[in-house]
């Protein structure tokens, strides 16, 4: 469905030298230099798959699925997608799918719900009777009856995005982008967008890129997951794989009877480790002990804990796939471990 090789995408900065002089002579005679925002990224999406696509601020996520839809062209390599080239043949593929911004709406503000749909029926060309099978449909999944006759500007910010989500959905796409879908939304109201996300997914074979910070969507909502950073891609493979690989992350909590008496504790000295083997953090009540479990057993990490301190209370917890995605991105997961 979804062929992504080698792409490359490449911006061209102006450098501008301080001061006055700097801007008449940068307008004269420019200085550029090239920045490269995506480096090489190659991945490959079957039909109906949920791909958790991930990466910190600035690594190009939002590059690649811009050039993904079409928006950008790239600098060199191929992206296809259901047979069509997305900047060639933008028109026809855009027919396609479907893309959802958290941040941002393609509802008219002042409209009905109910009037912007079939604004929308009008622009995708969209059948009579395919249109009132597809409303009864999104209805059922998305929960819209109770607010489309609402103007968009009354809506919350929960009844926007399940909106949003089926205006992006009304044309019935072959393939579905969604950037932050859960932005900013309380937990019921998250669990619910996910569980949509999962029926249409299910009922339709639609295929999902999910770009997201909230790595509970992930883990809800995907196998599979291509994490880049810095431009380049530096993880693709089932979450199950990455937990299975790198699952030595572990995590200690507990509560100490006297916060004062936790500066006894010294887990590098104790057992030799390195700080990348071991972390600690505190919220004023709970400590937590994150520790490579190749490096130091749980029973000697407890047994040290509980012969120098009191404790209220204690739990180890397996390996959490946010816990082990920030170790990536501090380095202190090694990928090619």
């Amino acid at each position: 469905m979804i062929y992504v090789e080698n792409l490359k995408k490449e911006f061209k900065k102006t450098i501008k030298e301080p001061g006055l002089k700097g801007s008449i002579k940068s307008f004269f005679k420019p200085k550029n230099e090239i920045i490269t925002a995506v480096n090489d990224i190659s991945f490959h999406v079957a039909k109906g798959e949920v791909l958790g696509f991930i990466g910190p601020n600035g690594a190009g996520k939002s590059t690649v699925i811009k050039m993904l839809t079409g928006i950008l062209t790239p600098t060199s390599g191929r992206c296809e997608i259901n047979g069509k080239i997305p900047y060639k043949n933008r028109k026809n593929y855009v027919k396609e799918i479907g893309v959802v911004f958290g941040q941002r709406t393609q509802l008219w503000w002042d409209l009905a719900l109910r009037e912007t749909y079939t604004v929308l029926k009008e622009i995708y060309e969209v059948d009579d009777e395919s249109y009132k099978k597809r409303m009864a449909f999104l209805n059922e999944v998305l929960e819209l009856e109770e607010f489309i006759t609402s103007p968009v500007r009354t809506l919350s910010l929960g009844q926007r995005m399940r909106a949003d989500i089926a205006a992006s959905l009304l044309h019935s796409p072959k393939v579905l982008f969604l950037d932050e879908p859960t932005i900013g939304l309380d937990v019921v109201v998250k669990d619910n967008i996910r569980k949509a996300i999962k029926a249409i997914n299910a009922e339709e074979n639609t295929t999902v890129i999910l770009t997201t910070h909230d790595l509970q969507d992930v883990e809800n909502l995907c196998e599979r997951i291509v994490m880049i950073d810095k431009g380049s891609k530096v993880f693709d493979g089932e979450i199950s794989a990455l937990k299975s690989k790198f699952g030595s992350s572990r995590e200690m909590k507990f509560v100490p009877e006297n916060p004062e008496s936790v500066s006894a504790l010294d887990y590098k000295k104790e057992f030799n480790l390195r700080d990348g083997d071991i972390a600690v953090e505190d919220d004023g009540y709970t400590y937590s002990v994150r520790f490579n479990s190749n490096k130091i057993g749980v029973e000697k990490l407890l047994n040290y804990t509980l012969s120098t301190i009191h404790v209220k209370d204690i739990n180890v917890g397996d390996a959490d796939i946010e816990e082990i995605i920030k170790g990536i991105y501090r380095s202190e997961v090694k990928l090619d471990a």
